[in-house]
């Protein structure tokens, strides 16, 4: 089984909170198009995150710690589910780390690049090609309708919790990419 198919409700719930946290304007179409940078800039900090189909594996079953402390840093509030519990049960599969380096993916074109170049020949690239073009470069309808999500300093709370050691992971040498 490829790793990231572990890591779907993972990248699915990261990017729904980054969305929210910094929705876009306008309508459908901007949506749609935010909502792809984040998925991209998530899945690229999930594979990153977790680079084998063990660490996969292991966030699965340990899960990844949701979304209690992002909540808090940017002011949401995560309590207005009007009463339904259930309808708020995707915050849990929000990774906090995931979510940082995605905020400092879609902040820092050079990082994003160094990212996506990262994962060149890894597990989760491997039979597939696959490209991040939203990500790594974005065009015009893109950034507008991510006008907020790109915006260094309203991500600057959120990327700089875990920024250094996105950083590390992509300095390099042989253990930057094994874990």
């Amino acid at each position: 089984m490829p790793a990231d198919f572990s890591l779907s409700p993972l990248i699915a719930a990261t990017a729904q909170w980054l969305t929210r946290a910094y929705p876009p304007g306008g309508g459908a179409l901007d949506r749609a198009l935010a909502e792809a940078q984040a998925r991209q800039a998530v899945t690229v900090a999930a594979w990153l995150r977790y680079p084998t189909a063990m660490d996969a594996a292991l966030v699965a079953v340990a899960g990844p710690g949701g979304s209690g402390r992002l909540d808090g840093v940017t002011g949401a509030d995560a309590a207005e589910t009007d009463g339904d519990e259930d309808a708020e049960a995707w915050r849990t599969w929000v990774d906090e780390v995931v979510a940082s380096w995605a905020a400092s993916l879609l902040s820092e074109p050079e990082l994003a690049a160094a990212a996506t170049e990262a994962l060149a020949g890894s597990a989760h690239t491997a039979g597939a090609p696959v490209q991040f073009r939203r990500l790594v470069d974005p065009d015009e309808h893109d950034r507008r309708a991510a006008t907020l999500l790109r915006h260094p300093d309203l991500l600057a709370p959120i990327a700089e919790l875990h920024r250094d050691q996105l950083v590390a992971r992509l300095a390099p040498g042989p253990a930057s990419l094994t874990g």
